[in-house]
């Protein structure tokens, strides 16, 4: 049977809490770190345009049941006409983005002071806390969980009859490292520079293929199937009205 355990307030006090607040200054602290860091270099006109393109070709497949189907057919033809249409890459064309990366070297550079960016403070952090916090249990989640969960939760602690709910200040520390994109983006906005997931992405993609996006976008608009919404609406407004008069 799982032991329970009574945890201390000045756990809370002296490691949970703390724990907590300093995961969130450094979060803000690495933020405005990698904003000194990057570079002023001015975007690709073709980028842009590629990813304004890929947003409309999204709002079309979104809408695409409030136009009528002869406006939609053509605005499908713009896009996908395999002769000129703008979601059309064309083969040979396909830009190669680990080859654009290495040939600029302000993106290398970036990329570079990204990765230190996350990594430096994140070791320094696990070790801080490796350090001073090993070993406790911080706190405990308020329903049952089951066994998957243990090595998760309890990193740090060999106890195998400790109740699954505890969570080891090692894994809190875990938790807040991944846990805090929320609220990153309720205090620093969408695109702040602490999603550690898109750095990890970034790292191991090197880079954006904007071609494979647009001939995903591009079969995306391939397979919608067209249903105008309207007439229903108005057919809706029309038995309102009857029934209003009536």
């Amino acid at each position: 049977m799982a032991e329970e355990l009574v945890l201390d307030t000045a756990i809370r006090d002296w490691v949970l809490i703390p724990l907590s607040v300093v995961m969130v200054l450094i979060g803000v602290l690495r933020h405005f770190v990698a904003k000194l860091m990057r570079s002023n270099q001015t975007l690709d006109a073709k980028i842009v345009k590629e990813g304004q393109v890929i947003v409309r070709a999204r709002n079309l497949r979104a809408g695409a049941n409030f136009i009528p189907l002869k406006s939609f057919r053509a605005r499908k033809v713009y896009y996908n006409n395999e002769e000129n249409g703008l979601l059309h890459v064309p083969k040979g064309q396909a830009q190669n983005p680990q080859a654009q990366m290495f040939s600029d070297p302000n993106m290398a550079m970036d990329m570079m002071k990204k990765n230190l960016s996350m990594i430096i403070p994140q070791t320094l952090t696990f070790a801080w806390v490796n350090f001073f916090f090993s070993g406790f249990v911080a706190a405990k989640i308020p329903f049952p969980l089951t066994q998957r969960f243990r090595s998760m939760l309890q990193n740090g602690i060999d106890l195998s009859t400790v109740d699954v709910s505890y969570v080891s200040s090692r894994s809190w520390y875990f938790l807040n490292l991944f846990g805090l994109r929320g609220l990153f983006s309720l205090i620093l906005g969408e695109e702040n520079a602490t999603d550690d997931a898109q750095r990890m992405m970034q790292m191991g993609g090197f880079g954006f293929d904007p071609s494979k996006s647009l001939s995903a976008e591009k079969d995306g608009l391939d397979i919608v199937q067209h249903e105008w919404a309207l007439p229903k609406f108005e057919k809706r407004a029309e038995n309102v009205l009857r029934k209003l008069v009536g």
